[in-house]
């Protein structure tokens, strides 16, 4: 599985031979520059235009917005609701499975689930997380988080970035809240079955356009 960052929580992750699945695709309200998007599948985590721009991407992509189960061309998406009932944010998280190859995108989740829900989720492979505050979570409660689901990789999405035009906290944060000085950073994340690191390894991808 091949994992891109277009920046905030907007990802591609595309298996050879697999459709290519893009994740909250944002519009340039938001102050940074909508990418060149081009895939089969789009998730949305919740309404905002942060996250559900789906006329960012070329073609015409099945759109998935809410919890449940769905399959296409070989890819299965499970939506699970991890709504906020304190504060009432709805958001919809997504486990992308490619042939056993699963990652996990947390949209804007601004809390820590219940021990229950992250038992379901089974093996994760790698974990798209939000990690900058604002309405989603800080860095505290996202290392929290990774403890519970133990993913083998770990990518932060969601934090300061120039451009934007609201405040996120740095990713430099999470990685201190993590007890790592400094993280891999590449423009792209290859994973496979066999990438089984016996600690979560962080990995900070930089932003395409």
């Amino acid at each position: 599985m091949d994992i891109i960052w277009y920046g905030l929580s907007c990802f591609r992750l595309v298996e050879r031979g697999k459709v290519a699945v893009i994740t909250d695709p944002f519009s340039e309200t938001i102050g940074l520059t909508v990418p060149k998007l081009k895939g089969d599948l789009v998730t949305i985590s919740h309404e905002a235009p942060g996250h559900d721009n789906i006329s960012a991407v070329k073609g015409e992509p099945y759109a998935i917005r809410g919890a449940g189960e769905y399959e296409v061309s070989g890819v299965f998406v499970t939506g699970i609701a991890m709504h906020n009932p304190e504060t009432n944010l709805h958001n919809i998280s997504y486990l992308i499975d490619f042939d056993g190859i699963t990652a996990l995108h947390l949209g804007n989740l601004d809390h820590v689930p219940d021990q229950s829900v992250v038992q379901e989720l089974g093996t994760v492979n790698a974990l798209l997380i939000p990690v900058g505050g604002g309405r989603g979570l800080r860095a505290a409660q996202a290392a929290e988080v990774v403890a519970l689901i133990e993913p083998y990789y770990v990518v932060p999405m969601h934090y300061e970035q120039p451009g934007l035009n609201f405040a996120l906290d740095p990713v430099d944060k999470f990685l201190k809240a993590m007890g790592v000085s400094k993280a891999q950073e590449t423009e792209m994340l290859r994973i496979s079955a066999s990438d089984q690191p016996e600690q979560p390894q962080i990995v900070v991808l930089t932003a395409q356009q």
